[in-house]
């Protein structure tokens, strides 16, 4: 097995030792390979990291991408993490890889089903070049120049300390733009504009990391950030690349360009020099694929274009007259390219498929899957031959490898070179008869399908008038909803604001309800406290106002302490209707400041909203019930007082002598 560029770095080899990457710690066997020498190890998975980071090996081949990555984030993650030299190959495969015994055997690596032995079949298989890339990033690159520290006030006013550090960002970015420019790199700048500078600026860079002239780094109030464009998937790349056949458009001159375009189409480079020569142009081109036919886009072909052609006796092409540049820039419009010579010779390629596609698609479909078509098609484009007797003449190689050198084929009279030249010719005449009827059927497909298209587009026109006009009926009952909705919201303000005003002519003022009360119905106002808390007395006195000789109503008159009664005695309430039972320091606090303590079963109250009221007689009966409890209980204290008195008295008295 030939040695290849893979050799010319270190190549790791691994495969899964012992553990399960989805565990705690799996180990690995780990061949290193230099082409020559061989180093086989076992080390865990941290050993692993540190040995690819410091040594950085050309390429860490396995046979499951999956033996270093339990699922496909912590595979992308792995990627991210190695190298910017560093590629992981799969060497079985993309994404339905091979058993790894088969591929060795293929070429001749030796196998064992031991760990390590696989580790190094692995290694060998990718220093020869065999295997798929595996690749989670694009050859795009983001370096990002932001703030280093946030904008906060730093010593300075804030407004200056913000103006320096997006001084500071805006000078980074230019100094990285200057970078870029030098090193002729193709970049897009986003900048975000801020007060005194930038606040960042993104560069989408056309390279990869390696490539940048920039490196990340933290310094003072900027920082540099630098991360790959991720794919949208897992993507693999064989590391051989084939030499496909290919379409070539040459636009000689001081700046020679070439471009290179596909059997199926695509453009696959294009290419543009002031200095190369002819020799360089032709390594460039065998480099990417086997010319079938070489194109230009002016008649007569020039001189130059046909040297390549004759250089890779290739077939020629050319167009009936000097493409048009218009014409030229729209069959270019979907491909890149950097200047006009580049687009002429995008062009010329693209135009030559063109006419040759008919005959491209006829031969892949007459060529079986066992045999290469582009180079049955190089044959039939530039060797006019026909796809049969190419077909043939492969078949027959491939039966009779080795002919016997001792055979001397007898020379062809004029008559069977006649014949032969007539059969050549038939033939010749049927391929391109074939071509025709091929070509009447594909165009009369067209016309099919152009037919469809057009009733299709029909279709679609009349749905848009019928959308348009369901769009225009529901957009005039959508602004007759929302008149309604209007009228009606401005009825409820209205409503709304009738209620709040009858609500008014209820909240009157104390003194004024209680006479209105008192003339009209002989009722008196009751102002309601949910709880016998400050907090509550507190919101009481806020919506209504509390004032001495009110009549004052605890929905709950349970927990409340002496400070919280003062605060009740403070208003002078003209009684206190409870429900529920006062603690003893609350009815201790209230009797001495002579408050009328009543419970609220006495009186019938009757609410609305938060207004309530009761009858005054019954008010009075309960004014009076707690005057006639008050005297007797003043009585109580006054006697137990003198008990009190007389037993103090007694207790000093000294005991006399007999």
């Amino acid at each position: 097995m030939n040695r290849t560029a893979a050799l010319d770095a270190v190549v790791f080899g691994v495969d899964i030792q012992s553990g399960d990457v989805r565990g705690d710690a799996p180990s690995y066997a780990l061949v290193v390979f230099d082409g020559d020498e061989i180093q086989r190890d076992v080390v865990s998975r941290r050993k692993l990291r540190r040995r690819i980071e410091s040594d950085e090996p050309a390429i860490v081949a396995t046979d499951n991408m999956y033996e270093l990555a339990a699922d496909k984030d912590q595979l992308v993650h792995f990627l991210g993490s190695l190298p910017d030299e560093t590629k992981l190959v799969q060497v079985t495969g993309d994404e339905r890889p091979e058993p790894l015994s088969r591929v060795a055997k293929r070429h001749g690596v030796p196998y064992g089903k031991d760990p390590m032995q696989e580790a190094e079949a692995a290694a060998r298989l990718a220093a020869a070049n065999v295997g798929q890339e595996v690749s989670a990033f694009t050859d795009t690159t983001e370096v990002k120049v932001a703030r280093g520290r946030s904008t906060g006030k730093g010593g300075w006013s804030e407004d200056r300390y913000t103006r320096r550090i997006h001084g500071a960002v805006k000078t980074t970015a230019r100094e990285v733009e200057s970078e870029l420019d030098a090193a002729g790199l193709e970049y897009e700048r986003d900048v975000t504009e801020k007060y005194g500078g930038f606040s960042n600026a993104v560069f989408r860079v056309e390279g990869r990391p390696q490539d940048i002239p920039v490196s990340r780094r933290r310094s003072g109030d900027t920082r540099i950030e630098i991360e790959r464009v991720r794919r949208d998937g897992i993507e693999f790349r064989p590391l051989a690349k084939r030499r496909d056949h290919v379409v070539v458009g040459v636009d000689p001159g001081t700046t020679t360009a070439v471009a290179i375009v596909g059997l199926d189409g695509e453009v696959l480079d294009v290419y543009s020099s002031r200095t190369n020569d002819r020799a360089d142009v032709i390594e460039w081109i065998i480099e990417r694929g086997r010319p079938v036919v070489v194109a230009a886009d002016v008649t007569p072909m020039p001189e130059t274009v046909e040297k390549f052609r004759r250089s890779f006796d290739a077939a020629g092409w050319k167009p009936d007259r000097d493409l048009p540049v218009d014409e030229k820039k729209h069959r270019t419009r979907d491909d890149a390219y950097d200047n006009d010579h580049e687009r002429d010779a995008m062009a010329a390629a693209l135009y030559a498929f063109d006419h040759h596609e008919s005959q491209f698609e006829r031969v892949a479909s007459k060529v079986p899957p066992q045999h290469e078509v582009g180079r049955v098609v190089a044959r039939v484009v530039a060797g006019d031959e026909s796809v049969e007797s190419v077909l043939r003449d492969i078949e027959g190689d491939d039966e009779q490898p080795e002919e016997s050198e001792s055979h001397q084929p007898r020379e062809l009279t004029d008559d069977e070179k006649e014949i032969k030249r007539l059969e050549a010719r038939t033939d010749r005449l049927e391929s391109h008869v074939d071509d025709l009827k091929q070509t009447i059927q594909q165009k009369n497909e067209r016309l099919d399908e152009k037919d469809k298209q057009l009733e299709k587009a029909r279709q679609e026109g009349r749905r848009e008038v019928r959308k348009d006009r369901e769009v225009t009926r529901l957009q005039r009952r959508n602004e007759a909803l929302e008149r309604t909705v209007e009228e009606e919201r401005e009825q409820r303000e209205e409503l709304a604001e009738k209620l709040d005003r009858l609500k008014s002519l209820w909240k009157l003022d104390h003194s004024n309800f209680a006479d209105v009360s008192e003339k009209r119905q002989g009722l008196t106002s009751v102002k309601v406290v949910e709880q016998f808390t400050r907090d509550a007395i507190e919101d009481a006195d806020e919506r209504f106002g509390l004032v001495e000789g009110d009549v004052v109503l605890l929905r709950d008159a349970s927990g409340a302490g002496r400070s919280t009664a003062k605060r009740l005695a403070e208003v002078g309430p003209r009684v206190v209707l409870r429900n529920g039972n006062l603690s003893d320091a609350a009815d201790e606090v209230l009797f001495e400041h002579d408050v009328p303590v009543a419970p609220a079963e006495m009186v019938g109250i009757q609410e609305v909203d938060e207004l309530a009221v009761a009858r005054e007689d019954e008010v009075e009966d309960a004014i009076a019930d707690w005057e006639n409890r008050a005297e007797d209980r003043q009585k109580e204290q006054n006697s137990a007082m003198v008990d009190q008195i007389i037993s103090e008295h007694r207790a000093e008295r000294p005991v006399s002598e007999e």
